[in-house]
């Protein structure tokens, strides 16, 4: 393994095969069924200063992960238990009882819960309702919005009264899905200028944006602000894997006329949602209102090329690797 400079490739990583450690006493001994990417892992690629440590070269990288437990330690959980931890990337895991949570495979499928009813779908519900207080009526714009995060917070707006919610995607079936699942307007951002897409979607202007991709979304949404509007800064896709800094958004002095509030925020800082989220949220499950895809590529050794994939927007919906 190496870190990468600019975009990830095969040679950075590689797969090997070692010797599983039986559980000791409060550890559980997992075979993982389904593992999570997910953008911000690109950046723990990286050995600089973060909210979260880099990768160690040459040990397992970590991820979201659902599996069985085949072996227990602990007097929490018992064999055949199904349970999310962190410790993807990897076919077994022997992880301490605390690092578990139990899933109720009768609510979803326990994929869902690496995207609609896991950290994704919390990082919209909260970005959308907390971060930007959404209030109903108002005009959402979403970029990157055929991905987990995206799809559930426009999805999420619309159900909590949004008056118009507009999404941008890289494809045309990308925009088809979007108006599929409530969005009232899609475009796709390839299409002509971007200033121009935003405003025949949203000709009267936005009041919330949730900003999955940074550099000239950003930019754009900020010229199409209400005052008082708000963004919700969730990632910057567009330049995890840039040399160079970007330029944009060169407009970001319109801020301070407009009176804009541009807020970053993790999906951590928001454990007191949880419950009330995974309650809503599986209630528009059940009803139909909230819907979501998959993208599943098959085997171990095409982790890698899974998450190159889903930053490359090659996945609609949440992208996952199936063992």
């Amino acid at each position: 393994m190496s870190r990468p400079l600019g975009w990830p490739s095969d040679s950075d990583f590689s797969v090997v095969d070692v010797v599983v450690a039986e559980p000791q006493a409060g550890e559980l001994l997992v075979r993982n069924e389904v593992l999570s990417v997910d953008p911000y892992m690109r950046g723990r690629m990286n050995e600089i200063p973060s909210y979260v440590a880099p990768f160690d070269i040459g040990q397992p990288l970590e991820g979201g992960a659902v599996g069985t437990v085949i072996e227990s330690g602990s007097a929490l959980f018992a064999a055949g238990d199904v349970v999310l931890h962190q410790s993807g990337w990897r076919e077994y895991a022997v992880i301490a009882e605390d690092a578990a949570t139990r899933l109720d495979p009768d609510l979803a499928p326990p994929s869902a819960y690496l995207g609609v009813l896991g950290m994704p779908g919390l990082t919209a519900y909260a970005g959308i309702l907390e971060v930007a207080a959404m209030r109903p009526g108002e005009v959402v714009f979403v970029s990157a919005a055929a991905g987990a995060v995206g799809s559930a917070a426009g999805q999420f707006a619309r159900l909590k009264g949004a008056g118009r919610v507009v999404g941008s995607a890289g494809s045309p079936e990308k925009v088809e899905y979007l108006r599929s699942i409530g969005f009232d307007a899609a475009f796709d951002y390839h299409e002509g200028a971007l200033r121009r897409s935003l405003r025949t979607a949203a000709p009267d202007g936005i009041d919330v944006y949730f900003d999955n991709v940074g550099g000239r979304h950003l930019e754009t949404a900020i010229g199409a602000m209400h005052p008082h509007g708000r963004i919700a800064l969730c990632g910057a896709i567009s330049m995890y894997n840039a040399q160079e800094t970007p330029a944009a958004p060169r407009n970001l002095a319109l801020s301070t006329g407009k009176r804009l509030t541009l807020r970053g925020f993790l999906a951590g800082d928001f454990a007191h949602l949880r419950n009330q989220f995974l309650e809503e949220a599986a209630t528009w499950l059940r009803d139909g209102q909230l819907q979501y895809r998959e993208t599943f590529a098959e085997g171990l050794r095409a982790a890698p090329s899974a998450l190159l994939d889903m930053m490359r927007g090659r996945n609609l919906g949440k992208m996952l690797v199936r063992l």
